[in-house]
């Protein structure tokens, strides 16, 4: 069985389809892909390319996945599941960044209005990859990042997890 999410391999979305695949005792027999986005993981669920999507209720891109692959993709389940905790990351050496790394959908989780600009990332994995490497000074991430690299990154405020 093929199962295909949002890629890339470590985000909130794969953590929620290996979840959803141990609870119904599947992921011995299941293969997990990445698409880069929902309408072509729809696109090869119809094309026979692979078997199921595993796409989060609440990801914004939902309902415009299912109206346009009405004709052949069909809701067959629905789970609530805990997503990796998200916080917002700085960079130790920035004293007080103005801008805010964000992938839009996490946005609405903090008030925004304390950030002079406001960077769309098309990842919270991208998000993180440039905190680490300097291109951004604070951003959106999964907490775990300012644990990993204690060094470069501290939590300036906790979010929590999202449950998908």
């Amino acid at each position: 069985m093929k199962f295909v999410t949002l890629g890339p391999a470590g985000n909130n979305h794969e953590l929620v389809t290996l979840r959803y695949l141990d609870f119904h005792g599947l992921r011995e027999r299941a293969v997990v892909a990445f698409v880069p986005d929902f309408h072509e993981g729809a696109a090869a669920v119809l094309r026979g390319d692979a078997d199921f999507m595993v796409q989060c209720a609440v990801h914004p891109d939902c309902a415009t996945t299912m109206a346009r692959s009405f004709d052949g993709l069909h809701a067959l389940d629905s789970f609530i599941s805990p997503s990796r905790d998200l916080a917002i990351l700085q960079r130790r050496d920035v004293a007080q960044p103005r801008t805010l790394a964000v992938m839009s959908p996490t946005l609405g989780y903090i008030d925004a209005s304390r950030w002079e600009n406001i960077e769309r990332v098309p990842t919270v994995s991208e998000v993180i990859e440039g905190l680490i490497d300097g291109r951004y000074a604070a951003g959106i991430g999964y907490a775990s990042a300012a644990q990993d690299h204690p060094e470069l990154l501290r939590v300036a405020q906790f979010i929590g997890t999202v449950d998908c």
